[in-house]
């Protein structure tokens, strides 16, 4: 609407002043080199109107022919760097499609094209990482890292490979030094996260894991138990610095923050043991058996007093398991120190009990071994053993990303050094479990 009366406007002061200048034209007389030239003012200002027309074209032509040189070399660099660039989408294509003899041949086609080695570097990295040469992609990577404008992507390309050849001490630097430009990726909080964690750096693991649960990598609630496994290790690693105060302290946030892990619970009873508070300690895991009884729970509880007497184990063991009473590990617990004193009626009575709960191979393991140390009835022994053999294999703590079968639970698996893998299960199949023993765990022979 503005443009619109802005042009009647205009139109209206051209008809106002060409009527006014019609109705007084004038006279106008130029003599010039012999010449003389009589005319009105209005047709005078027509033909330097015409003239400078003439003049303005004259100049344009000439301008484009002095530009014309400048424009053609323009004009090419514009179309080599459109076809540059469809080369290096179609790289990236290539790429995503794991085609890495197409995605090589459009890295060099862009590289070509563009002259910019910043812009091609990262095509080129993929491309040579995708067809195998890794030794080329790490030095595109290197060369990019040299870039302040693509340095994060080479630290992430180098860490990426890094890990996939099983380098973590390469891979935690790359990480660390990614994390400082850009704290705020939760994929790499997460990464330097497990890297710390996987090298023990636990109190470092402990940045990455606050960022990795802000960022949403890691919901609240496996950020707990994340925190609760750091806990534990710092307090682990406080027992053999002689910190017994420290420890216990760090023990009992660990347990506050997954209070249904019995690693916790172990560590804190370790913990407080090693403090001199053994009252404290058994509490702590009777409190634990009462939630969710584990046979480690009971190992850690009877050693709490090595060096009493047998029968003083079974009334501890009796004491602990009246938490309770009915679970079939509780009758395993009581049946098994119960054989070690000799016992011979208490332990039947609560291995029967056991295996009419939840029959398994370690009860029936454990009533050959009465059999034959009672009776010395071999026979008897062997077809418990052959029941034992027909159940599937008792629970262990195993890996689940390696299938290893450990001892004892570790923060991180002693073979794949994977963090947060071991966990208490069922093996899936007879070679994945520990070698079969009808003797008590080291724990309970260590209290007796």
């Amino acid at each position: 609407m503005i443009r619109l009366i802005l042009y009647v406007l205009v139109v209206a002061v051209l008809v106002v002043v060409s009527v006014w200048m019609a109705e007084r034209p004038g006279q106008v007389s130029v003599r010039w080199l012999g010449w003389q030239i009589e005319t009105t003012v209005p047709v005078l200002l027509l033909a330097l109107a015409l003239l400078l027309g003439v003049v303005w074209l004259v100049l344009k032509f000439l301008g484009i022919l002095l530009h014309l040189p400048r424009d053609l070399r323009r004009a090419r660099r514009e179309s080599r760097y459109r076809k540059g660039i469809v080369a290096l989408t179609s790289g990236m294509a290539a790429v995503a499609a794991g085609d890495s003899h197409q995605a090589r041949r459009m890295a060099r086609r862009a590289d070509d094209l563009l002259k910019d080695a910043s812009i091609t570097r990262l095509l080129s990295a993929q491309a040579a990482e995708i067809a195998g040469d890794r030794e080329a992609a790490k030095r595109h990577y290197t060369e990019m890292v040299d870039d302040p404008d693509s340095r994060f992507l080479g630290l992430r390309g180098l860490l990426e490979i890094s890990l996939k050849e099983g380098d973590r001490t390469a891979a935690l630097d790359y990480a660390r030094r990614a994390h400082a430009m850009n704290p705020e990726a939760g994929w790499l909080a997460k990464t330097l996260f497990e890297l710390e964690a996987g090298a023990g750096n636990w109190r470092d693991a402990e940045v990455g894991l606050n960022a990795a649960i802000r960022a949403g990598e890691i919901d609240e609630t496996q950020g707990r138990h994340m925190r609760s496994i750091l806990l534990q290790e710092r307090a682990r690693q406080m027992l053999l610095d002689k910190d017994t105060g420290r420890a216990v302290k760090l023990a009992r946030q660990a347990q506050n923050a997954d209070a249904s892990s019995v690693p916790a619970v172990l560590t804190l009873a370790e913990a407080l043991k090693a403090a001199g508070k053994q009252a404290k300690a058994a509490r702590a895991i009777e409190e634990a058996w009462s939630r969710s009884p584990h046979p480690d729970l009971a190992s850690a509880y009877l050693a709490l007093f090595a060096g009493e007497d047998e029968l003083q184990r079974v009334r501890h063991a009796e004491t602990l398991c009246r938490q309770r009473p009915d679970d079939p590990e509780s009758h395993l617990v009581v049946g098994e120190v119960a054989l070690s004193a000799k016992l011979w009626g208490q332990a039947r009575n609560h291995l029967m009990k056991a295996i009419e709960n939840r029959p398994s191979r370690r009860a029936h393991r454990l009533l050959a071994k009465l059999e034959e140390q009672e009776k010395g009835d071999k026979a008897a022994a062997q077809k418990w053993l052959e029941l034992a053999a027909a159940e599937p294999p008792d629970p262990v703590w195993l890996c689940h990303s390696c299938g290893t079968a450990t001892q004892r639970w570790a923060a991180t698996c002693p073979k794949c050094n994977a963090l947060d893998s071991i966990s208490w299960s069922q093996p899936a199949s007879r070679a994945n479990a520990l070698p079969a023993t009808t003797t008590p765990s080291p724990e309970v022979k260590a209290a007796s």
